[in-house]
């Protein structure tokens, strides 16, 4: 089992965060399981590394039923497709699709009568002697999760019974995160330790845990296995992560907006080329934290500077262009 899969928890009381989420669940799964009926289809959705590959292991935790995990372009064809629901044995199985914004338009056709109806309609043989057969499956909950919601099909979208957007976490959430995860870890994290990580966390519990694995090896070696604030500054000052926990990657982004594009506004393509990034990593991993703390603007011409991208980087202009005054606007 990988270090992150150990961190992960395996019922509701573990999962911190999310709390009306949770609660709603709750409700489903226990009016469920009393009915002894099929657990809804769910969308999960939100930005990468908030819990929602987690929510769904709980989920089938909480509902006591197998879970078979894959990605959207895992499935790339109807036959991956096929293969994956006639390997659903026992009613009330979660299959969990990440990236479920990804699939193909004939695969997610197909997965249509599989989610109302749990039967799956497939062709035998091909041209005049071809023949469509029907097949049964076990009633089973699909549980998709998605960074981009608003790229998931309506016919898809209107298939799931319950819908949930992950926000982001607070300061205090992830000092919870972490303590439990440095109690599995077998290091010692004070509360200092704690609020300088989830401080430069992003609100996300996956970088949470990345941050803490980091921050226990300069512990390990230069601090007696123990992470104080002292220590976890010093981890951050080597690793380049700055106070508001912005990476070398997030800070090159900013100085190519400025400098190569003069604030903006920007397309995406230009940005990711002048990068050297993917498209998706760059929309998906670095732009939603520096839009969450106003860092740039998304417009219909594109990307943009804004007046507190120009303070952050000790430059005297505006993001409209405007010279700065050094005042607050």
């Amino acid at each position: 089992m990988s270090d992150y899969n150990k961190l992960r928890p395996t019922t509701f009381d573990e999962y911190v965060g999310q709390t009306e989420i949770k609660k709603n669940l709750k409700i489903a799964i226990q009016a469920a399981m009393e009915r002894g009926e099929t657990l809804e289809h769910i969308l999960l959705y939100g930005p990468p590394g908030l819990g929602k590959t987690t929510l769904a292991m709980v989920i089938a935790s909480e509902l006591g039923v197998d879970i078979i995990t894959t990605t959207a372009p895992a499935i790339a064809q109807k036959k991956d497709l096929a293969a994956i629901l006639t390997s659903i044995e026992k009613e009330g199985t979660v299959l969990f699709i990440d990236e479920i914004h990804r699939l193909s338009r004939v695969v997610e056709e197909m997965l249509y009568s599989a989610m109302e109806d749990f039967v799956l309609h497939i062709m035998i043989g091909e041209g005049a002697g071809a023949r469509p057969i029907r097949i049964p499956i076990p009633p089973f909950t699909l549980i998709g999760a998605t960074t981009r919601a608003g790229k998931i099909s309506s016919p898809m979208r209107d298939r799931f019974g319950m819908s949930f957007r992950l926000d982001y976490y607070g300061v205090e959430e992830l000092m919870e995160i972490l303590f439990r995860s440095a109690t599995i870890m077998n290091v010692e994290l004070t509360e200092g330790g704690a609020r300088a990580i989830a401080e430069r966390s992003k609100g996300t519990p996956r970088i949470a845990n990345r941050l803490l694995k980091r921050v226990r090896d300069f512990a390990q070696l230069r601090n007696n296995n123990i992470i104080n604030e002292e220590i976890a500054l010093e981890a951050f000052k080597e690793l380049g992560i700055d106070e508001l926990g912005l990476t070398r990657e997030d800070r090159e982004y900013l100085t190519a907006l400025v400098h190569k594009f003069n604030g903006g506004p920007v397309g995406i393509d230009s940005i990711s080329t002048a990068l050297n990034e993917e498209k998706d990593t760059v929309e998906d991993v670095i732009e939603p934290y520096l839009m969450r703390i106003g860092l740039i603007q998304r417009t219909q011409k594109g990307r943009k500077a804004t007046a507190v991208t120009y303070r952050y980087m000790g430059l005297p202009v505006k993001g409209q262009g405007e010279l700065f005054d050094g005042k607050d606007s």
